[in-house]
């Protein structure tokens, strides 16, 4: 083996070892960041502890969820408007939100504020009955 081909073989080596480091680096980080999204689906605090500040907001119809995410995210009730999304999705609220006038606090979670949201909702039984 000539020197030049060694050379070539050890700056090949250490080029897969970097690439080889640099995925399992990227790998490690976007792991860790997607259970710390997993974990605050089910775990998100409140804004502020204590009593809050309340906050009045307004759902109109058509009931978006995304929309009432970004809404709320812009008025400080909530961190995170597409974690919201995926609350709502996952909670005994989900399709339940009503259109209507809401006095929510910063010290309420997003399944608090679903909950306000969704109180006036039809049963499923009355939902049936109204479609037939």
């Amino acid at each position: 083996m000539t020197i030049k081909g060694f050379i070539g073989s050890t700056v090949e080596l250490i080029i897969k070892i970097a690439a080889l480091v640099f995925f399992v680096s990227y790998l490690l980080k976007a792991s860790a960041a997607a259970y710390d999204y997993g974990y605050r689906i089910f775990t998100e605090a409140p804004v502020s502890l204590g009593e809050g500040r309340i906050i009045s907001v307004s759902v109109e119809e058509p009931v978006s969820v995304k929309a009432v995410g970004e809404m709320l995210e812009e008025r400080g009730l909530i961190r995170d408007a597409n974690l919201f999304v995926i609350q709502e999705l996952l909670s005994e609220s989900h399709g339940k939100i009503q259109p209507g006038i809401y006095d929510l606090s910063t010290a309420m979670t997003a399944e608090e504020m679903m909950a306000v949201m969704a109180e006036n909702a039809p049963d499923e039984e009355e939902a049936q009955e109204v479609a037939q």
